[in-house]
């Protein structure tokens, strides 16, 4: 679907809202200064890949300095902003050879660079419940989305439409032309072409959730998604959840994202779907999940559409997502609140994966021993400080993946500068 097709939809839809409209946040606006915020985000991640199959390590450690600006609305019936944001990270230790490319980019000689920086703006209008951007920005969609899982975020540059004029209903329609990784300060080294949007999210009632989704990157693939989220309360204790992902994607003729994940090129196909099954009670909850990936290739992103656009269950170091593969899940989270520690948590998960082609063979398997423990600072002078430790076990067979044991902790501390 072209550009122009992605706006009329959205359009069509926002003519249909116009009936069943609920409050305008734009009315409620207080001003470009008085509902502005900036916060400064500390965060301090060290990253530790640990290869067993002779592969060098990859070891890094940094400082991060997140600085970020959200302006209010001026006042009439559209309001207009700006936002902004402010990326330093720092190096504290890595090398040559040990480097994690996601953390620091390298010299010409290959060493990592010491520190690196970046900018972003974004202009902003409103009318009612609908907000326009464009500018350099931190997209979170199911078929775009950014990622923020190491030193420093990924952002992607172009313009992006969220419109909540019905209560419930968020429709989000956009084009982006320019990617900046994790790592690299230039604002497109991958010559993103484009990637267009269109989709939203629909709460049915409090307890049931339906997303829907497509995405075009240029030259790589078409994607559809699709959530179904539907809580059970069986008492004020107890509940029972279900959550259904699956992305279609068609490959484009020559693809890089299909031939990397084992299609040949030739109008590849791939469905990954993903079901979760969650009970919680008082402060335990126990997961079970099925994931299976079929068609021609494995299942790609992060060719232009990010590299947090994986919405499935079974979602750790390893995806899950290799060329036939299917997955199951089990794992358990633990919340010390009702032990008097409140902030702390737990997570454990072990996965498995089996009958992947690779390598010419058709039962190559994966698995996966995950540990996570995270600490929140609930009051006190240091409030919203957080610590996070995780811990990854993989091994798989040799043409699916090298053996490894991972190690990422995080140190963050938001704080607020207006």
């Amino acid at each position: 679907m072209h550009t122009r097709g992605y706006f009329a939809a959205t359009c069509a839809a926002l003519s249909i809202a116009v009936h069943s409209a609920h409050a305008s946040e734009q009315s409620e606006a207080q001003g470009f200064i008085e509902d502005a915020n900036a916060t400064l985000l500390l965060r301090n991640a060290y990253f530790n890949r640990d290869f067993k199959d002779g592969a060098r390590d990859a070891k890094s450690w940094g400082q991060a300095f997140i600085t970020t600006f959200e302006s209010g609305f001026t006042q009439g019936t559209i309001g207009f902003g700006v936002d902004a944001y402010g990326l330093l990270g720092v190096k504290l230790d890595s090398g040559r050879g040990r480097n994690y490319a996601a953390f620091f980019d390298t010299d010409s000689e290959g060493r990592p660079v010491d520190d690196l920086s970046e900018a972003g703006g974004v202009l902003k209008l409103r009318v009612s419940n609908t907000v326009l951007k464009y500018g350099n920005q931190f997209p979170s969609l199911p078929v775009l989305a950014h990622d923020d899982s190491r030193l420093l975020p990924q952002a992607f540059t172009g313009t992006l439409l969220t419109s909540k004029e019905i209560e419930g209903l968020e429709l989000n329609v956009g084009r982006f032309t320019g990617d900046s990784p994790m790592g690299d300060p230039a604002r497109d080294p991958n010559r993103l072409k484009s990637i267009d949007v269109i989709g939203g999210s629909y709460a049915v009632s409090d307890d049931f959730n339906v997303s829907l989704y497509h995405s075009d990157v240029e030259d790589q693939f078409k994607k559809y998604y699709a959530n179904l989220n539907y809580n059970i309360p069986l008492s004020d204790a107890q509940a029972l959840n279900f959550d259904f992902n699956i992305y279609r994607t068609k490959y484009d003729d020559g693809a890089t994202s299909a031939l990397a994940f084992g299609g040949d090129g030739q109008g590849d196909r791939n469905t990954l779907w993903s079901l979760a099954a969650k009970y919680s009670v008082g402060a335990h909850a126990f997961i079970l999940a099925h994931q299976r990936n079929s068609g021609d290739a494995g299942y790609a992103y992060d060719f232009g559409d990010g590299g947090s656009t994986i919405y499935v269950a079974n979602s750790y170091y390893s995806d899950f997502n290799l060329e036939d593969e299917q997955s199951w899940q089990v794992s358990y989270e633990l919340d010390f609140a009702e032990y008097g520690v409140p902030g702390l948590s737990y997570k454990f998960a072990y996965v498995r994966g089996t009958d992947i082609v690779a390598g010419g063979e058709t039962d190559g398997t994966e698995r996966e021993l995950f540990n996570q423990f995270k600490y929140v600072v609930q009051d006190g002078p240091a409030k919203d400080l957080s610590f996070k430790l995780r811990n990854s076990i993989y091994r798989a067979d040799n043409d699916v993946g090298p053996d490894l044991n991972e190690i990422r902790a995080f140190i963050e501390y938001p704080l607020s500068i207006l």
